[in-house]
Order: structure tokens, then C-alpha cells, then sequence
């Protein structure tokens, strides 16, 4: 289960966080302090660390700075009410991987959590899937149809890879919505299919579809 710290002093606001990022499948370890959230860092080691800066004992600049200090090299969102320039600009300098300001939805909140857990996953170096004339360069997140590179959004390389990487084999919507989306509680099912449709606009090139419909189970890669 991938494990979120939650580094937040108001009660009120960790509780509503922490409940949204358990409903979507999350570990939530929580600290109010600075040194707290070092201490659960260590031991807990969390794969994604949400950071307020106005902490009681050490700020949130202190802790990034310790934490990156140490090699800690998980992804780090701040998330605080101090909206200036100069605040964001320290906070990516000491090694913030995205800030948001107070106030923030809670469908923002998970979305930003969402992309910096799928962009520090690993992927393979190098790793390049062929389909005929179709290329997918996973490590340059690049697909070329017959040589020409194709102008695919992050969203659709990443659906077109979530299919490339089974090797023509089935993907159910559901793997394709937890690989892609992260089961996003505001993402239905017929999200993947019109997604589908957008990617076989861009990569079909004439008669049959390279995306096969496998009717009420999901799409595979031919």
C-alpha cells in the first residue's frame, strides 16, 4: 500500500486530508511537528511527503532542508498558506517537488498527490515496445507511427504505455483506471473509453484499429 506522511499542525485540516487520502487506498503516517515528521520519515519511510511550512518547533523550509539533507529523495508536496513568490521559489530551491496554496479542493489535493507518486515511479531504461510501424520509447516518453513522432498529452502516453507494456495482451478498464488515474474517485469508467478514442485518432493510420475493444472487459494492443 503506497504510504503518504501528512505533515500538518491543524487537527481539523489533517483530519478532512488524512480521511480523503484513505478513502482513495492511501497509508496515511501523520506528524503536527518538525522533528516528528524526521522521526516518521526514518521510520516509517513514506513514499510521498505532504508538507505544511508553518510548523510548531522547526519550519517546514528546515525540514525539507534536512530531509534532502539526509538523501531523503521521496517526492514532496508543500502545501501551505504562504502564496508569495519568494516562498515558492525557496521551497523549489530546497528540494520541493510542487506547492499549493491554502485553500485547496480536495479533488486538486489528491490529483497533485496522484502525479508526483506516477512520476517517481521507475520505469525501465530503455524500454521501447514495437507494433508493427508503431514505436513507444518509454524511457523519452516518445510514440512514433512509421517514424513520425506522434504529439500525445502526459495522460494519453501514459494510457498508450499501460497498453504497449502487456505486449498484446487484455487490460480490463480497471487496471487501466488504477495504472493510469489511480482510481481517482471522480473518474468513471467510461473516462478510459473516451480516452481510447483520442488515442486511435492520433495513431491509427488507415484501416483496422491498432487498439482492439475486447467488448465489456477492456482494450489490448495489436
Amino acid at each position: 500500500m503506497t504510504r503518504v506522511l501528512l505533515v500538518e499542525d491543524n487537527p481539523g485540516l489533517a483530519f478532512g486530508l488524512r480521511a480523503s487520502l484513505e478513502v482513495e487506498g492511501y497509508e496515511v503516517l501523520h506528524a503536527e511537528t518538525g522533528p516528528e515528521a524526521l522521526t516518521l520519515t526514518r521510520e516509517g519511510v513514506p513514499d510521498l511527503i505532504v508538507l505544511d511550512l508553518m510548523l510548531p518547533e522547526m519550519s517546514g523550509y528546515e525540514v525539507l532542508r534536512r530531509l534532502r539533507r539526509d538523501r531523503a529523495d521521496q517526492p514532496v508536496l508543500i502545501m501551505t498558506a504562504k502564496g508569495a513568490e519568494a516562498d515558492k521559489v525557496q521551497g523549489f530551491r530546497l528540494g520541493a517537488d510542487d506547492y499549493v496554496v491554502k485553500p485547496v479542493g480536495v479533488l486538486e489535493f489528491l490529483a497533485r498527490v496522484e502525479a508526483l507518486l506516477r512520476r517517481s515511479r521507475p520505469r525501465p531504461a530503455n524500454e521501447v515496445h514495437r507494433f508493427d510501424d508503431l514505436e513507444i520509447d518509454s524511457d523519452r516518453r516518445i510514440a512514433a507511427v512509421a517514424g513520425l513522432e506522434i504529439e500525445l498529452s502526459p495522460l494519453e502516453f501514459d494510457l498508450l504505455h499501460a497498453l504497449a507494456a502487456r505486449r498484446g495482451r487484455l487490460v480490463q478498464r480497471a487496471e487501466l483506471l488504477k495504472e493510469v488515474w489511480g482510481y481517482r474517485s471522480d473518474i468513471e469508467s467510461r473516462t478510459v473509453d473516451t480516452h481510447i478514442a483520442k488515442l486511435r485518432a492520433k495513431i491509427d493510420r488507415g484501416g483496422s484499429s491498432r487498439i482492439v475493444t475486447v467488448r465489456k472487459k477492456g482494450y489490448r494492443l495489436r
